[in-house]
């Protein structure tokens, strides 16, 4: 394992009874960035996670952190970890949670910065069961990132956050990045992706079947829609063969092509009045919804 790369699987395979979770799944993290791991349910995500964190052994394949065994004392030392679902002592405080889980860790944070970084001040001493559930998602935060983690695991961490919070928390994370943790992300939010990943591996069956930039994953989709206002009807530019979908809201119409410049010509040929024309190329959410798609039909192929 390269200096680069903070955690690895190759060729990994995981079965539960007839049901096959991982089909010799290659994934890399790599120093510096954030990875936006992203995939319908039952994708396999989950399973890549668990393997990396040594919860789990393939059946067969290589998993690796930090060149080590996952379940390594020394690897999982310099490894930070926010879980979709956790429980916790309601009785306790964060405070006490926080310095309880950073006595773990050779370098943590001190208390006064995990507090601020999360502004938890006038929370840090309340009961953790009498906290709201965006509260108790912020202090479960806060013990992923108190060891001051090199590879920080975050499985869907905004869920239950309300929006002034989760872009607080997006904050959180790109200074985090910024010091120079790495960031492995499972979120069903796509425009977090959007807005934070610096690559993004799309998972279906088991596998990778797209991976690469948020642009590199938009340029899988050729569809791109255009709106605008015209007084020409519907039938008419139905009737175009670049045109795969119309509808119109609040006096704009739009338009899904996947020849947007031919569209345009014909628009413009057609109607000397065209106004208010926008071009938009697709985004993350649709790219992704075009993949796995794909993927499910039998047509992707891991790149």
């Amino acid at each position: 394992m390269s200096q680069s790369t903070l955690a690895r699987l190759d060729d990994v395979h995981k079965r539960f009874g007839k049901i096959a979770a991982l089909d010799g799944l290659d994934l890399t993290v790599n120093r510096g960035e954030l990875l936006a791991l992203l995939g319908p349910n039952g994708a396999g995500k989950s399973t890549a996670i668990s393997i990396l964190l040594g919860l789990q052994r393939p059946d067969r394949g290589m998993a690796g952190l930090f060149g080590e065994d996952p379940q390594s004392v020394e690897a999982r030392q310099r490894i930070g970890i926010m879980m979709q679902e956790v429980n916790l002592p309601s009785v306790m405080r964060p405070r006490e949670l926080i310095r309880q889980v950073s006595n773990y860790y050779p370098n943590p944070y001190d208390m006064p910065t995990v507090l601020e970084k999360l502004s938890l001040q006038q929370l840090a001493d309340r009961p953790y069961g009498k906290l709201s559930g965006g509260q108790k998602r912020q202090v479960q935060f806060a013990l992923a990132i108190c060891g001051r983690p090199e590879l920080l695991f975050l499985d869907e961490p905004t869920v239950g956050l309300d929006l002034k919070s989760r872009e607080e928390l997006w904050q959180v994370l790109r200074d985090l990045v910024h010091e120079g943790c790495s960031i492995v992300l499972t979120t069903h939010y796509l425009e977090e992706a959007e807005a934070l990943a610096n690559r993004v591996a799309v998972m279906a069956h088991g596998r990778v079947v797209a991976q690469g930039s948020v642009d590199e994953i938009r340029a899988h989709v050729s569809r791109k829609n255009v709106s605008y206002r015209s007084t020409l009807p519907r039938q008419t530019i139905e009737a175009w063969p670049e045109v795969l979908q119309w509808s119109e809201q609040s006096g704009r119409q739009q338009v899904v092509t996947r020849d947007a410049e031919a569209l345009l010509r014909r628009l413009l040929a057609a109607d000397a009045e065209l106004s208010d024309v926008e071009v938009r190329r697709a985004g993350l959410a649709e790219a992704f919804a075009e993949i796995t798609a794909s993927a499910q039909s039998g047509n992707g192929k891991p790149s």
